[in-house]
């Protein structure tokens, strides 16, 4: 079920949120975190100055809460930059929190969680809130786990996917939870097959580590690839934003 892009793949930068800092960990793990920035505002700063079309935020204490807990940092992120398009998950659990994000300028509100607990709510909301929402589906061995990855689910990540197809959502994010901070790679070929298997727009995630990587998803682009997250790789300098971006900038068209 192959889509082509309208538009070329986006290189998404992720600020990760713990405790009012900027943040990275390795599988998940609250308690293998690397402090990258005392300040995400700063960060995200960074990013736009070279040139983000895009900034993806995580509201990591959130994601375990249930509910958000950095939702200040965010809507001043959200605030400074009214041009770029935020899309912040974690904790994203009802209408009042989507509501509250969308006010303070969020673009897009990622539903991760309870989209895999409760895949109904997001037929339910999806006619008040269906252009600003994106799913969250991040899997181990193809099976979602959700609660930050504390919990693994019975559902198959394609077959969840498939859910969603018909609820109006902007995209899916696909996370490798093994690879994720792992600085190992793209799970290339489980990326293409859930962008094959369903009608809505993939967004990969996990395991970016160098051009190598936006190379080889960027052959792959018309199979339904339409943005990739980078968060270790460009806080650690294995790969350069700029060049990251100014890549798939190329090959529009």
């Amino acid at each position: 079920m192959a889509k082509l892009a309208a538009e070329n793949m986006l290189l998404i930068p992720a600020i990760d949120i713990k405790e009012g800092k900027c943040v990275r960990l390795r599988q998940g793990l609250m308690e293998d975190s690397t402090v990258f920035s005392d300040s995400p505002l700063a960060m995200a700063d960074k990013w736009v100055q070279l040139g983000a079309k895009r900034i993806h935020l995580v509201d990591l204490d959130g994601a375990f809460a249930g509910k958000p807990a950095n939702a200040d940092v965010i809507n001043a992120i959200a605030e400074k930059y009214p041009n770029v398009p935020i899309q912040i998950g974690g904790g994203i659990r009802d209408e009042k929190t989507i509501q509250a994000y969308l006010d303070a300028g969020v673009e897009y509100v990622i539903i991760g969680t309870r989209a895999a607990n409760e895949p109904e709510f997001i037929a339910e909301i999806a006619e008040q809130f269906g252009k600003h929402l994106i799913i969250g589906l991040d899997a181990k061995d193809g099976i979602v786990a959700v609660d930050g990855w504390a919990k693994l689910t019975d559902h198959n990540v394609v077959d969840l996917a498939k859910r969603f197809e018909n609820d109006g959502v902007q995209a899916i994010i696909y996370t490798d939870i093994a690879r994720d901070g792992m600085m190992q790679g793209v799970n290339l070929d489980a990326t293409k097959h859930l962008a094959e298997s369903v009608s809505i727009p993939i967004i990969a995630s996990g395991g970016v580590t160098n051009m190598n990587d936006l190379i080889e998803l960027q052959k792959v682009e018309s199979s339904g690839i339409s943005g990739v997250i980078t968060g270790r790789a460009i806080y650690e300098g294995t790969l350069d934003f700029s060049e990251g971006q100014a890549y798939l900038d190329s090959k529009l068209g």
